[in-house]
């Protein structure tokens, strides 16, 4: 059965950066595709950050782009996810995903089949 587990969220004053950090167990991850979602109070959930270990390919989703980066640790199985710069708008629970569907759209997240138990971020103005 796979398992994620999310750690490394936190409180952190506006501009400063948190790392996030997702465990996978029971998922090959350097053959496969991972991704981390967010969700603030009453609003969707929506896509951060994809990353395919294949190719090392990384794409990134709105206000994601220019500020975050992924990486990999192919060796742990984990999926890290650098946040700089942060703002209070990225306040959120952060989730990890994997074992997306093939041929699907990696934002949406009733693509993903795995999901972790998500940690909080809270970016204080």
């Amino acid at each position: 059965q796979v398992q994620l587990v999310e750690s490394g969220g936190g409180t952190v004053q506006a501009g400063g950066s948190l790392r996030l950090s997702c465990a996978a167990s029971s998922y090959t991850v350097n053959r496969n595709s991972m991704a981390w979602f967010r969700q603030a109070p009453g609003k969707e959930r929506e896509g951060v950050a994809f990353f395919y270990f294949g190719h090392g390919n990384a794409f990134y989703n709105g206000a994601a782009k220019g500020r975050f980066r992924v990486s990999q640790d192919n060796a742990a199985n984990t999926l890290n996810l650098q946040m700089n710069n942060l703002t209070a708008e990225d306040t959120a629970m952060y989730y990890c995903a994997a074992g997306l569907l093939s041929g699907r759209d990696w934002r949406r997240p009733s693509t993903w089949t795995y999901w972790g138990q998500g940690t909080q971020v809270t970016v204080a103005s």
